[in-house]
């Protein structure tokens, strides 16, 4: 009896750590990796030149490390007020996904192992299309990629 409540205790553990990892990473089917309540300055600022990423997308220290280098931010200077940093840092980092350790936290969303299993069947010829054109540009095939909805059936891949 004794070692049958030890599977149950286990099988729940197991369960929990599956469905949690699962809202974060947008394979629920219909649950969105966006927080309930978004950040207003965080989509005016971020989706002024880019897609808003999720904050689900990554982990807090990736979002600290990204949010500290906007100067720098892939090739471009996306410097905002301190003010202004310090607001959208706090909102990505109370939102960010907890599927890494901080010592793999990568800082490109697509650098992730999980992204790249997901993606992994794609080919190499849909990325060079006009309508693709990267790896970063997720609405190109997740039509509700703005609000965190990343369902693997709701994929259509531009021609």
């Amino acid at each position: 009896m004794k070692s049958l409540s030890h599977i149950l205790i286990a099988m729940v553990a197991v369960t929990s750590s599956l469905t949690a990892q699962a809202r974060y990473n947008g394979e629920e089917r219909g649950q969105p990796v966006m927080p309930t309540h978004v950040n207003a300055k965080w989509q005016q600022e971020c989706a002024g030149c880019h897609l808003a990423f999720s904050p689900g997308l990554l982990p807090a220290a990736s979002w600290k490390k990204l949010m500290s280098g906007l100067d720098k931010h892939f090739g471009t200077n996306a410097s905002l007020s301190p003010q202004d940093t310090a607001v959208i840092a706090d909102f990505l980092a109370k939102n960010a996904s907890n599927r890494w350790t901080s010592s793999a936290a990568p800082l490109r969303i697509t650098d992730g192992k999980w992204y790249k299993a997901k993606h992994s069947e794609v080919a190499a010829a849909v990325w060079k299309r006009a309508s693709v054109k990267s790896h970063s540009n997720c609405a190109a095939c997740h039509a509700g990629a703005d609000k965190g909805v990343f369902d693997e059936h709701r994929v259509k891949i531009p021609r």
